[in-house]
């Protein structure tokens, strides 16, 4: 979604218009970007779009979890070690680990 210059405005100018032109707005196409000393700090959006950017929050987060779970089946040799053979080529006592 790109954003008009014609859809920023200010916190100020937004609360003169009043929230339900603002709403009728968004649910009409045409979001709102909020300006706070020139800078975006919120958006009026339908409900759709909000809908839609939560969707793609899921869908990156589940792209994040398949990605590491390739990088590890790619890099998985198969081979297992057993916990206390490690401790030991560690010269490690495994019950000094209940120790403190």
């Amino acid at each position: 979604m790109n954003t008009d210059t014609r859809d920023l405005i200010s916190v100020s100018d937004a609360s003169n218009k009043g929230v339900s032109k603002l709403v009728t707005e968004a649910e009409n196409g045409r979001p709102q970007v909020l300006l706070r000393n020139s800078k975006a700090v919120a958006a009026i959006v339908d409900i759709d779009c909000m809908d839609r950017l939560q969707r793609l929050e899921e869908l990156e987060d589940d792209m994040r979890l398949l990605s590491i779970a390739l990088v590890r089946a790619a890099a998985d040799s198969g081979r297992r070690y057993d916990l206390d053979d490690v401790l030991a080529e560690a010269n490690i006592d495994p019950d000094s680990l209940d120790e403190g």
